[in-house]
């Protein structure tokens, strides 16, 4: 099995499909970053509202330096109408207060820049208000006094703010485990028919046996897949944390360690299921045929991941569909990136593809030991087994 595994890994690793596939998925991902980084860095505008005596602070507020993007001040006198433009976004932020007990609202976590300029405006405040009311200062105490003094924030939103960002995270990797498992799958497939039709396999089985044979197929290419998956999901990661696009680099770095896990199990599921149909037919003409049940279930896997994921993760519906081991490959890692789904679900998620493998690849085994020799029209799967 170790030789076949290492004869496919070192011959598909030198293909130039490997090659080119894997520079375009780069060359995808990166675009797709840089692009992200080009809208966030672009022309940014944020609208911070002000009323009262903090209207005070809208020449230090909008000259500020340190902010890659532009403030606009307004004023605005109704407190309550202000909330309600902050919970819609017409607002980024409310300022309230005196400019050195000033109040900010936003609806999620505000900008940390923008925090620092309103924390050096309010401290600036008291040390001015407290250099024009004393003559003999101890200046421990004024340094204590202004540096414990800091704008008061509060948020609209309860949820998590790096929502979106997490979203983002699990949408990308749905989208690549489902590439990798549905073009290493018929890669599986195809090298097994081709084998059959240039009658290669009766070589081989004079010297390994079948089951030694599919698995160093499995192995070999699954490893070959892996290498892709690592790469372009490192160097995507790797570029979306130094343009800023990602601001959750343990989260991003979770991610990217599930989805190789889960490739890898739903690798084995799929692979087996793709060899063992590919098994059935001896002609490259009949491989699309005989495969089309198994991508069908890829491409609901993919469909319904989407669907889940960017509706209700923590569902009813996305547990239950993501339990089943035809789907949990794809949907339990985007709901792991979205922190949706409790450790015992992993588990048993795990549990169920693992027994799943387990049972397919006997199967599996079977069929491919009476199949791999056969030549001629489809066989049909019940004839394999009897």
């Amino acid at each position: 099995m170790a030789l076949v595994a290492r004869r496919e890994l070192r011959t598909r690793l030198r293909t130039r499909s490997f090659v080119i596939s894997t520079a375009v998925s780069l060359i995808v991902l990166a675009g797709f970053v840089l692009a992200q980084s080009t809208v966030f860095d672009g022309d940014r505008i944020t609208t911070v509202g002000l009323n009262g005596q903090a209207n005070a602070i809208a020449d230090a507020v909008t000259d500020a330096a340190g902010l890659d993007y532009q403030v606009r001040t307004v004023e605005v006198t109704d407190l309550t109408q202000a909330r309600d433009q902050v919970a819609d976004g017409s607002l980024d932020v409310l300022v309230s207060g005196a400019p050195a007990e000033l109040t900010v609202l936003t609806r999620g976590d505000l900008d940390p820049d923008l925090h620092n300029v309103l924390n050096g405006i309010v401290q600036r405040q008291v040390l001015a208000g407290l250099l024009a009311s004393v003559e003999d200062l101890d200046a421990n105490a004024v340094l204590g006094t202004v540096s414990g003094s800091h704008v008061r924030v509060s948020t609209l939103d309860t949820d998590d703010p790096n929502h979106d960002q997490r979203l983002a995270l699990a949408l990308v990797m749905v989208a690549l485990l489902y590439v990798s498992l549905l073009l290493h799958g018929s890669m599986v497939a195809q090298g097994v028919v081709e084998e059959k039709s240039s009658r290669v396999v009766e070589l081989l089985l004079a010297t390994v046996r079948p089951w030694h044979l599919l698995s160093g197929k499995v192995v070999g290419l699954g490893l070959v897949g892996l290498i892709q998956l690592a790469t372009v999901g490192l160097v995507g990661l790797a570029l979306a944390l130094l343009t800023g696009v990602l601001t959750i680099p343990g989260a991003a770095a979770g991610t990217l360690a599930w989805g190789v896990l889960w490739y890898l199990l739903g690798y084995l599921l799929y692979a087996t299921v793709f060899a063992t149909a590919g098994s059935l037919v001896s002609r490259q003409e009949d491989v699309q045929a005989v495969l089309m049940p198994v991508t069908a279930v890829l491409v609901a896997a993919f469909v319904l991941g989407f669907a889940v994921l960017s509706g209700n993760p923590a569902g009813p519906t996305a547990t239950v569909l993501s339990l089943l081991p035809p789907l949990s490959p794809i949907l339990m890692p985007g709901r792991i990136a979205l922190a949706a789904v409790p450790l015992w679900q992993v588990g048993l998620a795990v549990l169920f593809t693992v027994v799943a493998v387990v049972a397919l690849a006997r199967l599996g085994g079977v069929v491919y030991r009476n199949a791999v020799l056969h030549t001629g029209p489809r066989l049909r799967l019940r004839d394999t087994l009897r």
